[in-house]
């Protein structure tokens, strides 16, 4: 009867060693045990790239988790592990991951605050405020050319017609020298110095030289700048400062390191 009992009660015992053995692994392949912590990591994986992790891509995780395994038993018999092509791919793969894994690290304790994002909006505004203009321009080499047009202009000619005809500008030629709005900071000083000096429907005078021959302007229309709201390119802002970051944390390193 004693007996009996022993037997039992070992046999519980390595039922319940069992079951508890069962419950770590996803399946057994060829003897071989395949823990349940690969699918797992494989499901973390998706999760981070921001797939939803349903029952049936579980499901589908699991197969290819023992699929993983088949693979990798049947390339361990053919000694593939011991090849150098192989390691060396394992150490650069190490690499890559340690690497990655020590940036997000510092990503997630060095994040771009609300304050920060504020902060370089500001300047961006300080910095394209004020005023745009709307002008057209048309583009020739000589500055006789340009004083025919002028003339021609004065005589009734239409300007859009005009620029589409002689301008050398190939971009605002083709849409009769319209420059669409822009700042005076995007064109070179004496365009930018002739067009403020206008009054809207006004046109140049003169020729006006540049270093890329001489123009004729017309100026259409002022208005303050219409810059983006600040909600609608904070995403970007965000993005952009944390690249600055993470490209200052990776020289700061480099330049720390001491390299024989």
């Amino acid at each position: 009867m004693k007996k009996q009992m022993m037997f039992a009660a070992v046999a519980v015992a390595m039922a319940t060693v069992s079951l508890g053995a069962s419950a770590q692994n996803v399946a057994i392949v060829n003897g071989k045990a395949v823990p349940k912590a690969r699918v797992e990591a494989l499901a973390q994986q998706l999760a981070r790239s921001g797939r939803p992790v349903t029952p049936d891509i579980e499901a589908q995780i699991k197969e290819e988790v023992i699929a993983r395994e088949i693979f990798m038993q049947e390339a361990q018999k053919r000694g593939l592990d011991a090849t150098d092509d192989y390691k060396g791919q394992l150490e650069l793969a190490r690499q890559t991951i340690l690497i990655r894994e020590l940036f997000a690290d510092y990503q997630k304790n060095n994040p771009v605050t609300d304050a920060e994002i504020k902060a370089e909006y500001d300047k961006f505004v300080a910095a394209n405020g004020g005023k745009e203009y709307r002008a057209r321009h048309i583009l020739v080499e000589k500055e006789e050319q340009a004083k025919a047009i002028l003339a021609s202009l004065k005589k009734g000619g239409k300007f859009e017609d005009i620029a589409k005809k002689q301008s050398k500008d190939p971009g605002s030629g083709a849409n009769g020298g319209d420059l669409d709005w822009a700042s005076a900071g995007n064109f070179v000083k004496e365009f930018s110095d002739a067009m403020v000096a206008l009054k809207k429907g006004q046109t140049t005078d003169a020729p006006v030289k540049s270093q890329f021959g001489f123009h004729i302007i017309r100026l259409d229309d002022v208005r303050e700048a219409q810059l983006p709201k600040f909600e609608e390119v904070k995403p970007q802002i965000a993005q952009q400062m944390q690249q600055t970051k993470m490209s200052e944390y990776q020289q700061n390193l480099r330049s720390k390191a001491k390299v024989e």
